[in-house]
């Protein structure tokens, strides 16, 4: 558990910067400067926060470190375990360009989907069918609800709730169950309160699918 906290943690440091400059609105290229003081950024890659002016995106850090060792945890010295915790460093960047601008990068979602599906399939052969099947069932369910309820769900969300559904699949149906009801029992009493506040900003979606991905993965 400590060498995978100590893992997730670590990626989690190099993360800021390309969150930061994947965080633009659909069709805009990546930024190579800072959006709030104009400096250059020298590289994609490297550790510590995005800018001086924005310290608080080491938040990820313990976060990465957190999701590492649970994840260590609750499925101990499985072939699967590297598998799920490379994941996270995709995860982790979809999460939080989803939380600053509502956005869910394509390539990031099929960066998540390679990296996490293939080596499943090569581990639990037997699991394809039914992890396909969960993918194609929950993504036709989200796409049908993205049409009849026009802004509650955006495409993006599609895509990660199949991709996710394709992967969890791989742990069985219950774990599907469990990471289609959780995304919605986090959202929906923050929902409540932001409509409480009279707020009516949309929700960002992504990092409740991923966290009833995390939740079924580990109590599957």
């Amino acid at each position: 558990m400590i060498f995978a906290a100590l893992y997730g943690g670590a990626t989690a440091a190099f993360l800021p910067t390309v969150a930061h400059r994947l965080s633009v609105r659909f069709g805009e290229p990546a930024r190579s400067s800072c959006a709030g003081c104009g400096d250059i950024y020298p590289a994609w890659v490297r550790v510590g926060a995005a800018c001086r002016c924005h310290p608080g995106s080491l938040m990820i850090v313990p976060v990465g470190a957190v999701t590492a060792a649970v994840l260590a945890v609750a499925i101990g010295p499985s072939a699967l375990l590297p598998v799920y915790l490379v994941a996270t460093v995709p995860a982790l960047l979809l999460g939080v360009i989803d939380l600053r601008c509502r956005r869910l990068p394509d390539r990031l979602v099929g960066t998540l989907a390679v990296l996490a599906a293939v080596p499943s399939a090569i581990l639990r052969p037997s699991m394809i069918g039914p992890a396909i099947a969960a993918g194609g069932v929950v993504l036709t369910a989200y796409a049908m609800i993205a049409v009849l309820m026009p802004g509650g769900l955006g495409l993006g969300d599609v895509k990660l709730a199949g991709v996710l559904a394709l992967i969890v699949g791989f742990a069985g149906w219950p774990a599907v169950i469990v990471g289609v009801i959780a995304p919605h029992l986090i959202n929906g009493p923050i929902a409540i309160i932001q409509l409480g506040r009279g707020r009516r900003t949309p929700l960002a979606f992504g990092p409740a699918l991923l966290a009833g991905a995390l939740i079924a993965i580990t109590t599957a």
